[in-house]
C-alpha cells in the first residue's frame, strides 16, 4: 500500500511531494534552480553595490569563468617551442646586469621554479649543510624538496654575503622588495609582475623577443594583448627539458623534478627541435632498414 501511494505512474516519481516540487520548478535540475536563485539574488544586490564593489565582484566571476572553461581551450602557440634553447639562455643571461634578478632567473632555469615560487624563496628554506631547498609548490600547495646544484649554491652564497642586512630586514626573503620604490603591496619580496617586466626587458635587450599572436580576451573591458613566445615560464620549460635530456628521457624522474602529479603534464614542457626530431626519425628508420623493407615487399610478389 505504502509503495503504491508513493509512486505515480504518470510522472514516474516515487514521492508525490518530490513530484510536486519538480512541477513547481518546471522540471529543472537542482543546478538550474540554484543558478536561477543566484541570478535573482544578484539582481537584488547589484543596485546597492558601489563601483569598487562591482568591479571586485566582476573579477571574482571572471576568475571562476576562466577556472571552469578557459583551461579546456587549446593553447594558441600549438607546437611552437615556448621554451628557451641553450644558445638563447646564454644570450639572455649575458644581458642581465642585476645580481638579484640573475640569481632569481637562475633558480628558474636550473631548478624549474615557477615565478611565484622563485620570488618567495626564503633563507629559511635552504639547508646550508645539505644544499636541500624546500619549496611550497604553487599549483599543488604541497611541500617538495630539491637539491641546489653546486654552481647555483655558490652563486647564492655570493649573493647573500653583501645583501645579508636587507635579507634579514625583509624577514629572510632572498629577493627582497627594492628599497625606495613605491608599491602598495605589503609583501616584502618582489612582485611577480615586476619580475615578468624585467624578464621582458632582458629578452628584448638580447634580441630574442617574438610576438606570435594576440590574446582573445573574455573580459569585455580588457584590450587584447600581445602573446610573446618567451615568458618567465620559458625558463621552467628550459630546466625541465634539460633535466629530461640529462636523464635520457626518464619521464618518471623528470615529472618528480618538475613536481608534476601527472607525467602527461610533464610531456608538454619537454621541447624537441625539428632537427632533433628529424635526426631521431633517421635513426629509427635507417637506410638499411628501408632497403630490407623494400626487398621483403618485392620478394612477396
Amino acid at each position: 500500500m505504502g509503495a503504491n501511494e508513493n509512486y505515480d505512474d504518470k510522472t514516474g516519481f516515487k514521492s508525490l511531494q518530490a513530484a510536486k516540487q519538480k512541477r513547481e520548478n518546471g522540471f529543472k535540475s537542482e543546478k538550474q534552480t540554484e543558478y536561477e536563485r543566484l541570478i535573482n539574488s544578484l539582481y537584488e544586490v547589484l543596485p546597492t553595490l558601489t563601483h569598487h564593489q562591482f568591479k571586485k565582484l566582476k573579477k571574482i566571476f571572471h576568475k571562476q569563468f576562466l577556472k571552469k572553461f578557459a583551461k579546456n581551450l587549446p593553447p594558441k602557440y600549438g607546437s611552437l617551442n615556448t621554451g628557451l634553447t641553450e644558445p638563447e639562455v646564454q644570450m639572455f643571461f649575458r644581458t642581465i646586469d642585476n645580481p638579484k634578478l640573475r640569481l632569481l632567473f637562475s633558480y628558474q632555469a636550473q631548478l624549474g621554479l615557477r615565478v611565484g615560487e622563485a620570488v618567495r624563496l626564503n633563507i629559511k628554506d635552504i639547508d646550508f649543510q645539505t644544499r636541500e631547498l624546500t619549496i611550497k609548490s604553487e599549483k599543488s600547495n604541497t611541500l617538495d624538496t630539491l637539491i641546489i646544484p653546486i654552481p647555483l649554491f655558490r652563486l647564492t652564497l655570493e649573493y647573500i654575503k653583501p645583501n645579508n642586512k636587507q635579507i634579514e630586514a625583509s624577514s629572510g626573503y632572498l629577493f627582497f622588495k627594492e628599497e625606495g620604490k613605491y608599491s602598495e603591496r605589503n609583501e616584502q619580496y618582489l612582485s611577480k609582475n615586476y619580475v615578468r617586466n624585467r624578464f621582458r626587458f632582458y629578452v628584448q635587450r638580447a634580441g630574442l623577443d617574438k610576438v606570435y599572436d594576440s590574446s582573445d580576451e573574455t573580459n569585455y573591458d580588457r584590450i587584447p594583448r600581445s602573446l610573446h613566445r618567451l615568458t618567465t615560464r620559458s625558463l621552467r620549460h628550459y630546466a625541465i627539458t634539460s633535466f629530461s635530456r640529462q636523464t635520457n628521457g626518464n619521464i618518471i624522474l623528470t615529472a618528480k623534478f618538475a613536481r608534476h602529479r601527472a607525467t602527461g603534464v610533464t610531456l608538454t614542457y619537454i621541447s624537441t627541435t625539428k632537427q632533433e626530431l628529424y635526426k631521431e626519425i633517421d635513426k629509427a628508420f635507417s637506410l638499411e632498414q628501408a632497403e630490407r623493407l623494400k626487398k621483403s615487399v618485392t620478394s612477396s610478389y
